[in-house]
């Protein structure tokens, strides 16, 4: 299975899944996602994993999505816009964003993760 995870280098959660999936013998591609953020397509095949919630895609604890009034603006957003933002600025995505060919999940629950990979 390729696993491509973006993350931050500054992220303490990102860290903690790193080292999980390192542990777990996992093997990875690392990506930054401030400098290239999910494609479309990715965050369209996120979209779908998460049933359409495009909350569950956005970093509600970042300093943009603040900045930026999301609070207020995402339940007005389409998901086109709501993409376009997210391929637009990598802090606005909720990270770790793992991928798999088919599949993925944000953010970092070990019980998540320990369920997706089977383990």
């Amino acid at each position: 299975m390729t696993v491509k995870i973006y993350e931050y280098k500054g992220c303490g959660t990102c860290r903690k899944a790193l080292k999980w999936l390192e542990a777990k013998g996992i093997e990875f591609e690392r990506v930054a996602i401030r400098e290239r953020p999910p494609s479309k397509a990715e965050l369209k095949r996120m979209l779908k994993a998460y049933d359409g919630n495009l909350r569950a895609l956005f970093n509600t604890s970042g300093g943009d999505y603040r900045a930026m009034n999301m609070k207020e603006k995402i339940t007005k957003l389409s998901k086109t816009e709501a993409i376009d933002l997210l391929t637009g600025n990598g802090n606005l995505v909720k990270r770790p964003f793992m991928m798999t060919k088919d599949d993925g999940v944000v953010g970092f629950n070990e019980a998540e993760w320990t369920a997706f990979f089977n383990l």
